[in-house]
């Protein structure tokens, strides 16, 4: 991937699961994002919410006193169209369970971090 450019149109895919959703033995987030690298995708970031709730209506929520959880996770993948519909077949196939929503969004940035000297 050569990346994303100032003012061009992408796509942003938001994967919505648990915690606890894997995926050929792995935790879901680490195949997903797996994945997305392996595919030439221009990067993705995984979030943990502190609460949330979705098709059941079960609010799972981050408690002291819980020894398990499995609290909402969010994938966010901003790419160009052609991977995106490339590579969501894929990501569909890898949910047990959850939501993807896609919208359409600017690149306003995309730059790397200076390497340290």
């Amino acid at each position: 991937m050569e990346g994303l450019n100032r003012d061009e149109r992408a796509i942003r895919v938001c994967v919505y699961f648990g915690e606890r959703d894997h995926y050929q033995g792995q935790p879901l987030w680490a195949a997903l994002l797996e994945l997305l690298r392996r595919e030439g995708a221009a990067g993705g970031t995984v979030v943990r919410g502190i609460a949330g709730f979705g098709a059941h209506s079960v609010i799972r929520a981050a408690r002291i006193v819980d020894l398990s959880t499995d609290l909402p996770l969010v994938l966010e993948w901003i790419d160009q169209e052609p991977l995106v519909d490339r590579l969501l077949p894929a990501i569909e196939d890898m949910l047990q369970g959850g939501l993807i929503t896609t919208d359409a969004v600017t690149i306003r940035r995309y730059q790397p971090h200076a390497k340290p000297h």
